[in-house]
């Protein structure tokens, strides 16, 4: 029952990967991550918690990143 939770994140990562729009790539790999990351506590591993949490905070780096981007560009029109 719980690997259907670390299928869940493989299926929303795997789907992110086919994304041409880099905003939601990035959203969609950071829900991956928070599923593994929930993953990664039941099956008590930290290397996925870890890792994954790490990932979480780089892909919501680059999606404020790239918000502010389209808000300044979006200001200066």
């Amino acid at each position: 029952m719980i690997h259907i939770i670390g299928y869940s994140a493989l299926g929303v990562n795997l789907l992110s990967m086919t994304m041409k729009n880099i905003l939601l790539l990035r959203a969609l790999s950071l829900i991956a991550n928070l599923i593994y990351i929930a993953y990664g506590i039941l099956l008590n591993a930290p290397p996925f918690i870890i890792g994954c949490g790490i990932a979480v905070l780089i892909h919501g780096f680059h999606i404020f990143k790239i918000q502010k981007s389209k808000k300044a560009t979006a200001n200066n029109d």
